[in-house]
Formats: C-alpha cells, sequence, structure tokens
C-alpha cells in the first residue's frame, strides 16, 4: 500500500523543481553575477546591495527637500524577437532603461532609482547577463540606481529562447518647481532631438516587412552600409536624461514630449493646451534612411509613418524662441543633435504636421492634422 501522503507511492522518485525546469540554485549563482553590474550604477541616495526583499532609497541623501515622486513602467515590445534571432542581448537593456527614463523627464523628473523584471522559460545565465549588463550601462546614461528586480522562470510560459523584459522607474522633482513650469505661449518653438534609430516601437511592422520580403537580419542593411539588419534594428534607444536635465531645472523647458508609440502625430498633442496648436514642418530634417526604407518597403503614406515610427525625433521640447539658440548649443554639446522643427500657434488642432512636395520622398506636398 503507498503512503497516503505520497501518491507517487514508494517506488517512484519524488519530483523536485529541477525536475520541473527550474533551477533555483542557478537563480542564486545569477543574482551573484550580476551583482557588479548593479553596484556599478550606485549613486547619491541608493546603496545598492541585490538579494534583499526590496531596494531602499534615501530622497534627502540625493538633495531634495520636498519631492513629488514620478513613476514610469515599459518595456521593449518585440523588438526582443530582433535580440533573440540575432543571439545579441546588450543593447535591449539599454533600451529598457530608456523608455522608462525618457517619460519620467517628460514630467520634470530626475530618475533616481530602476527595477527590471526578466522572465523566461528557461534561465541561461549567458544571456540574462548581458541583458542586465545592458540595463547597467542605461542606468550609468541615466544617473540612475539599478537597486532590484525578478527573474522569473516559467517553464511551459515561453518558447525556448524567448523571454520578455519590463522595466519600472521612480523619479523626483521639487513641488517648487513643478509648481513654477512657465505656460506654453503662441510665438514658442519647437526643438526636435535626434533620435538614434528605430527606437523600440514599430517593430511589430518591422519584423512583417522582413518576413514578407524574405529578408534576413543577417542580411546586409541597404540603409546602413557595413551594417547587417539585425544589428541596424539593435541600435539602442537614445536616453535623453544628461541633454535635458540642464534645461528642465533651470525652466527654460516648458514642456517635452517623448516620441515613442503614436509617433509624432500622438504623443505631442499630449502636452498641448486648448486652443494652441503645435505646427511641425517636416522639411526642417532629414527623415533618416532607415525610416525611408521602411517607408518604401510598406508603402506607408504620410500618416501611418508618422504615427507608427519616431521619423528620426526621439522628443520633442518646447521652449520661448529667445532661448532656442543656447538651449539647443547646449543639448548639443552633450552629443545629441537637434533641430527647430516648428512653432506653437493660436489655433483648434492639438498639431498639425506638413511636408512639401518632394520632402521625404512624397511627390505631393501633403499635410497631417491631430
Amino acid at each position: 500500500m503507498s503512503d497516503p501522503g505520497n501518491d507517487r507511492g514508494h517506488n517512484k522518485k519524488p519530483l523536485t523543481y529541477a525536475d520541473a525546469g527550474v533551477d533555483i540554485e542557478a537563480g542564486n549563482d545569477f543574482v551573484k553575477a550580476i551583482g557588479p553590474l548593479a553596484k556599478s550604477t550606485q549613486r547619491a541616495g541608493a546603496n545598492v546591495s541585490l538579494g534583499g526583499f526590496g531596494g531602499l532609497f534615501d530622497p534627502k541623501a540625493a538633495g531634495y527637500n520636498d519631492p513629488l515622486l514620478v513613476a514610469a513602467t515599459d518595456g521593449v515590445g518585440t523588438k526582443l524577437k530582433i535580440a533573440t534571432g540575432t543571439g545579441q542581448h546588450g543593447s535591449v537593456g539599454i533600451d529598457l532603461v530608456a523608455m522608462c527614463v525618457n517619460d519620467l523627464i517628460v514630467q520634470r523628473a530626475e530618475p533616481l532609482f530602476f527595477l527590471d523584471y526578466l522572465a523566461t522559460g528557461h534561465l541561461a545565465q549567458d544571456v540574462a547577463q548581458a541583458v542586465v549588463a545592458g540595463i547597467a550601462e542605461g542606468c550609468r546614461q541615466a544617473g540612475c540606481a539599478l537597486i532590484g528586480g525578478e527573474t522569473a522562470e516559467m517553464p511551459g510560459m515561453y518558447a525556448a529562447g524567448d523571454y520578455d523584459l519590463a522595466g519600472f522607474s521612480v523619479g523626483a522633482v521639487e513641488r517648487s518647481a513643478l509648481e513654477s513650469v512657465p505656460a506654453i505661449a503662441a510665438g514658442d518653438v519647437i526643438i526636435g532631438l535626434a533620435s538614434s534609430g528605430v527606437h523600440s516601437n514599430g517593430f511589430s511592422l518591422v519584423r512583417k516587412i522582413l518576413d514578407e520580403d524574405n529578408l534576413g537580419l543577417s542580411d546586409d542593411a541597404p540603409f546602413a552600409p557595413g551594417q547587417s539588419l539585425g544589428d541596424a534594428f539593435l541600435t539602442p534607444t537614445q536616453i535623453y536624461v544628461e541633454a535635458l536635465m540642464p534645461g528642465i531645472q533651470s525652466q527654460v523647458v516648458k514642456a517635452l514630449a517623448h516620441i515613442t508609440g503614436g509617433g509624432l502625430l500622438e504623443n505631442i498633442p499630449r502636452v498641448m493646451p486648448a486652443g494652441l496648436t503645435a505646427h511641425v514642418d517636416t522639411s526642417s530634417w532629414f527623415l533618416p534612411p532607415v525610416f525611408a526604407w521602411l517607408r518604401d518597403r510598406a508603402a506607408l503614406p504620410p500618416r501611418e509613418l508618422l504615427k507608427t515610427f519616431n521619423c528620426g525625433i526621439g522628443m520633442a521640447v518646447i521652449i520661448q524662441a529667445s532661448d532656442a539658440d543656447a538651449f539647443k548649443a547646449e543639448v548639443e554639446a552633450k552629443g545629441v543633435a537637434c533641430h527647430t522643427i516648428g512653432d506653437v500657434r493660436e489655433g483648434s488642432d492639438s498639431v498639425v504636421l506638413s511636408g512639401t512636395a518632394g520632402g521625404w520622398g512624397y511627390s505631393d506636398a501633403w499635410q497631417v492634422t491631430a
């Protein structure tokens, strides 16, 4: 008779968590291995030490008196399929941080700390370490501390080699600084900060184009000589924190729009007050070759192009016209190219984007409104 407390019977080997596909020891080894990566992101207010049940941060030690906390969360989306398809996993960690901290600075908050969540069917330590190394690099670029995270090994949830990422970041802004931001007014100008490429939006369409045209990630990229398609599309998202924080803290910056999903068409309206219209002239910057290639491959009309991809502008900044030259010089001194791409006028549309005949590869002049 079998032991009623053991339904498998005395003659059967007990099942362990490892038998089910979860290796606790490998997880513990992984936490130890990434400890130095987290330590490299330490900053005032954070004493980085992984392995606890939570991460601590002291806003007073970071120099804040009466801070409002701002939180953001995001992922990398199907760009992860490009990483798994090429076997290159280092840059998507930078993307993960960028998508969160660029949202924080739009709220005028300095990024303070970051946490990540990595979920997979089976923990491949070399892959996971490459991802976390990218996250640590993104945190260093943003000046925030990697104070914790979670690695979930879930057999049966993901196909072999697949994983997913989510990021969570918290920033702070002094209450008084937030309350004294100058209002957007007619006559203000719009400065566009250059993107580094496709960033982390629109990759479902990118992958559809590659699939329908039978293009492999190892094929040469026509728009990026010397690079494969996989390498070109894995270019990490630009982090704008260092370039923008001085203008934010000095109150030169009135408003910002992070150009992510929805593109220029849907993100600029999120910061425009009623009665004012953002007029953007797309002839004020060249459409980067990667977007021209995607436009042609998918036969995208202007509206679809502008709401799917960032089209070369990763952040839109609204400032007073008299501050434009000094602000642009300050941003470019940090290594980020920028252009005056439009202005603010009275009107009922939240944004008007226009292009000239022949500009951006379209035969006729066009206008798109939101």
